[in-house]
């Protein structure tokens, strides 16, 4: 059986970091190309750039995402893509996944012929010129080929002449027109091609007695083309609350309406090279090229139509089939002075141009079978909104810890506009605004949680030591809505969909923290729906889970009206937190609770004192985008703490002194002592074997850019760091964000 190696299962919901190593570890790329892209080292530099092209004064970068799960000629590939449009890279990866459940694509090209041209003017005989044209064709062979020896040693070269009249449209007298049909190997062959042109002129004219004007290349490649065809069963078209042959159908006349109107088939042949035109940006090819020969070849006979059929066999099965001019190289000068085509090729994987030209087809044939689809079902715009949505965010302004859920708002609201953006942020950024119930038709607030750090002390607080921790403009919030029956969890942001229905027989199944929410509020047999806007990311150590407890218990509260005090809201998001992580400390409670910076210790009753610093203390989080895996790393130090307990009482208890000095520092508004604390803390937590490399790599990269102390910050194991950038905080997420790692800003007052 075939290796998987272009199925990566949830790669969207991974960080750049994970996708990255994901990659890796699959053997798709070397550790050199892994640790140029965790870097950036791969991008072109404004200095190469200079020397590609002239006048020079920048780079202008876009996105490089990969089209995953397609099997082409039973060959898997991991397909690079250069590409701004949203929508498509996940189109294409979902329309390859339903592919190569039916076999893949098969994909069959013709050799890389590339056609010169020799414009003849002035020929007196064009009978005898063409006939002796054609009888001295071996002796233009010969003199084209002598030009470029080493194309012919590796089976290349110029194969063939063809040659044409053509009458004069404005009375300029007819012309000659001799084609050189030259095989150009994995070379795009342009310049190839354009020598070869210019070498054979002045035996053109011998030969004809006329006289040469152009000498140049074709770009309608119609001799080096590519047909790609793949077959789908009826049955795994279902879906969208469609079945499988309405679909079928619904593409097919689709398709029938791009074969006869050209209007249609603009757009239609539009959404085919949205694939083409990616990997040829990717792997450094003439995209303007390619469009030129599609939409020639898409003109032939005279009327424009379509580059693809769709129809169905005796089977009833889809039946997809595309023929398109596609001529390539992997070879030549942009891929040796881009880096990043350079990754792109070794990621690809082909072996030669003719197989780089026959994945494009499979890619064309893939989006224009994902754009057929989605206009035979749910429609097109739909399928764009979630991604049109992001795109406004951005162009709204909306920072990286709280873009999500703007997106998920704007798409609530139906007005995925710029405007309606920056309200939707101003709104999240005051964490606890009035937002409108259509079930309930009345307005409601959002409640809210807050996120927070840990300055220092974590784990060491379990063990009834003090620690620093301080809510972050991270909040998370939720919404109760009235349904008909059962009761409905939703986090969009975190991929969580969960209901339990009165008649449900496992419901064990549904999430532990609510259903304790739910007995102790005596709620279970309620009806609603909850939504979650998770603005704090999931198991990054900045208390996603308390956050979220509290939130609901809030919105439970507002929405019941059950006229709960901050300290009940405060016991009952730590019993959740006691099924969520087994042995807290009762610290991510409680700030999800209060929200401000705190002195806190553990007990009956347990500590907890405001910290008000003089001055805001500014410090940057750094996320690996590892999942922290809280409960798990509290064990393991509760393992060593059993085996070892001397040892590691006196680790906590130095902790512990560290933490009791940074309240000093911070009261005394001293923050190069607050980072040699920082700093310290952070061995101690390593010596607890809590760290990670991702960790260790963050808090790195945050010193070399200027950070005075830099830590993890809860429980370990992946989650993220806090470094102390008092007066650099910006270079320091520069510095961060250059590696691949996420980071932010934070103000703690």
């Amino acid at each position: 059986m075939l290796p998987k190696l272009s199925r990566i299962p949830d790669f969207y919901k991974l960080s750049v970091p994970q996708r990255v190593r994901a990659v890796r570890d699959r053997g798709l790329i070397n550790e050199n190309d892994y640790l140029a892209l965790v870097r950036g080292d791969h991008t072109l530099k404004v200095k190469t750039a200079d020397k590609m092209i002239e006048n020079v004064i920048g780079v202008m970068g876009l996105p490089v995402g990969l089209g995953l799960n397609f099997l082409i000629n039973d060959k898997e590939y991991v397909v690079p893509l250069v590409v701004e449009e949203p929508s498509i890279v996940a189109a294409l990866s979902a329309a390859a996944k339903i592919v190569r459940q039916n076999g893949g694509f098969s994909v069959s090209s013709t050799e890389p012929i590339l056609i010169g041209q020799v414009q003849v003017m002035g020929v007196k005989h064009m009978a005898k010129a063409r006939a002796d044209v054609q009888q001295r064709k071996q002796e233009i062979l010969n003199l084209a080929n002598s030009l470029h020896p080493k194309m012919v040693a590796r089976g290349g070269g110029a194969k063939d002449i063809e040659v044409h009249i053509h009458p004069s449209p404005f009375d300029s007298g007819d012309m000659l027109v001799v084609h050189l049909l030259v095989d150009t190997c994995d070379a795009m062959g342009a310049n190839l091609v354009n020598t070869m042109c210019e070498g054979v002129a002045s035996l053109v004219e011998t030969i004809t007695a006329g006289k040469v004007f152009l000498r140049i290349l074709s770009n309608l490649t119609d001799r080096a083309m590519v047909t790609a065809e793949c077959v789908i069963p009826a049955e795994h078209l279902a879906g969208k609350g469609f079945d499988g042959e309405q679909v079928r159908d619904g593409i097919i006349i689709a398709a029938e309406f791009a074969v006869v109107d050209p209007y249609r088939a603009a757009t239609h042949n539009k959404g085919i090279m949205n694939g083409i035109d990616a990997v040829a940006l990717a792997t450094g090819n003439d995209w303007r090229a390619i469009e030129a020969a599609a939409h020639a070849h898409a003109s032939r006979g005279g009327h424009y139509s379509s580059l693809s059929r769709w129809s169905k066999n005796d089977s009833g099965d889809l039946v997809g089939w595309m023929e398109i001019p596609l001529k390539v190289g992997t070879v030549g000068g942009p891929l040796e002075s881009n880096p990043t085509v350079a990754l792109n090729h070794r990621l690809l994987n082909t072996q030669s141009a003719r197989e780089l030209a026959e994945v494009m087809g499979a890619v064309g044939l893939a989006q224009n079978f994902a754009a057929l689809r989605a206009l035979a079902t749910e429609g097109i715009q739909h399928g764009h909104m979630t991604l049109h949505a992001r795109s406004v965010a951005t162009a709204a302004g909306a920072s990286a810890e709280i873009f999500d859920t703007v997106v998920e708002r704007l798409i609530e609201s139906g007005e995925i506009k710029v405007w309606k953006a920056r309200e939707i942020i101003a709104d999240v950024r005051d964490q606890s605004v009035p937002q409108k119930s259509a079930a309930r038709n009345k307005t409601e607030w959002l409640a809210a949680g807050h996120g927070k750090i840990i300055l220092l002390g974590e784990h060491a607080v379990v063990y009834g030591r003090h620690a620093i921790a301080a809510a972050v403009p991270l909040a998370i919030q939720a919404q109760i809505e009235d349904i008909d029956s059962g009761i409905e969890l939703m986090i969009p942001r975190w991929g969580v969909e969960q209901s339990l229905h009165p008649e449900a027989k496992d419901p064990q199944s549904f999430d532990q923290p609510l259903a304790t929410i739910l007995e102790k509020l005596e709620l279970t047999k309620s009806a609603m729906r909850i939504t979650v806007f998770a603005n704090v990311p999931r198991a990054m150590g900045l208390g996603g889970s308390a956050a979220v407890a509290v939130s609901i218990i809030r919105a439970m509260d507002q929405h019941f009206r059950l006229n709960l005090s901050d300290e009940e809201v405060n016991g009952l998001a730590f019993e959740c937190e006691k099924v969520a992580h087994g042995t807290p400390s009762g610290l991510d409670n409680t700030m999800a609770t209060y929200g401000r910076t705190l002195l806190y210790r553990r007990g009956q009753p347990a500590l907890v004192e405001a910290i008000r610093p003089k001055a805001p203390i500014k410090m940057v989080i750094g996320m690996s985008g590892i999942e922290s895996l809280t409960a798990k790393m509290v064990a393991d130090v509760r393992k060593a703490w059993k085996r070892n307990n001397r040892l590691y009482e006196q680790i906590f208890d130095g902790i512990d002194r560290l933490v009791l000095a940074a309240v000093r520092a911070i009261n005394d508004h001293d923050m190069e002592h607050l980072g040699d604390l920082m700093n310290v803390c952070q061995g101690q937590l390593n010596s607890l074997q809590v760290s990670s490399w991702e960790i260790e790599e963050l808090i790195q990269l945050a010193r070399q850019n200027g950070a005075l102390g830099a830590k993890l910050t809860g429980g370990g194991g992946g989650g993220s760091i806090i470094a102390l950038c008092p007066d650099n905080a910006g270079e320091v997420v520069a510095g961060i964000e250059a590696s691949g790692y996420q980071a932010m800003e934070v103000s703690i007052e």
